[in-house]
């Protein structure tokens, strides 16, 4: 299947640093008939390594996206590079689990039915009913698995199921108050997002605003994350933070803290979504 002229070309890469590289990968995509339309790259000085991400458009010679890879192989073997070739009109596949909490949800739903994100949004699993109604207002399947009646290995297995029947590329945690097992981590590696309700790396685990609030600090935080399977502790997308003062209950922790939640895993989406990320051991690079 050829690729679509209007559309663009998306490379992600990374690799050991070395003079010449930008000429290098340009060179090839100018080769091809590309016409470059943006390009981002930095170099972490720390441990020497290179990451560029090249939009461009194929204006003439159009290829299929595997003939583009396999063509570009030799050339991320030759550099040792990690990479990957995204088509710009291919909208990433998502399921979004959720339990009780709809504010994160009701942000995502807004924002997709506006035409925001570059996704599909295929299924809505929960392990309580609260949310089918949402779910039903946009037209999107709604699948519970309640967590007590089954073992939480047989849980997972019959969610991986279902993603794997709906195609699921991505998964969104919007608030879903149950901890995902290694084995579901390492089906997804980097392609589980989720929304922590503290600035991490402070107040990780449960009750973060409880935490924050008795620690008395003047300023609170959300962070979006890829999952692994270090509870909270996985490369961080965004981040927002809101102050708060001495006048401030929790409740009001609680009230600021979900406005940015809402806002800090749109963005994540929206850049994952749009393939601005690069995943760099525990960090992110991640090109805005």
């Amino acid at each position: 299947m050829e690729l679509n002229a209007e559309d663009e070309i998306i490379l992600l890469l990374s690799c050991p640093d070395r003079p010449g590289l930008v000429s290098r990968i340009t060179g090839f995509i100018c080769d091809r008939g590309g016409n470059i339309l943006n390009l981002n790259e930095h170099v972490d000085t720390g441990d020497k390594t290179f990451f560029i991400r090249i939009a461009w458009s194929i204006e003439s010679s159009p290829l299929s996206l595997d003939e583009l890879e396999r063509a570009f192989m030799p050339l991320a073997l030759e550099l040792g590079a990690a990479w990957k070739i995204r088509e710009s009109g291919k909208k990433t596949r998502m399921a979004i689990f959720v339990s009780k909490y709809d504010h994160c949800l009701q942000e995502i739903l807004w924002r997709h039915s506006m035409g925001e994100f570059a996704i599909d949004i295929a299924l809505i699993v929960s392990n309580h009913p609260d949310l089918k109604p949402l779910a039903d207002h946009y037209g999107i399947d709604y699948h519970l698995f309640e967590t007590d009646r089954k073992s939480k290995a047989d849980v997972e297995r019959d969610e991986l199921a279902l993603l794997e029947q709906y195609g699921i590329d991505t998964v969104v945690l919007a608030r879903y108050m149950q901890i995902l097992s290694p084995h579901f981590v390492e089906r997804y590696p980097s392609r589980i997002i989720n929304i922590h309700h503290s600035f991490l790396p402070a107040f990780v685990g449960g009750n973060p605003y409880r935490q924050a609030y008795e620690r008395g600090v003047k300023i609170i935080g959300a962070t979006s994350h890829y999952v692994t399977e270090d509870l909270d502790e996985g490369p961080i997308i965004e981040q927002d933070i809101i102050r708060i003062t001495h006048k401030d209950r929790l409740a009001d922790l609680i009230r600021k803290g979900r406005d940015l939640e809402r806002m800090v895993l749109a963005r994540a989406i929206r850049f994952h979504a749009e393939h601005r990320i690069l995943v760099n051991g525990k960090k992110t690079v991640v090109f805005e």
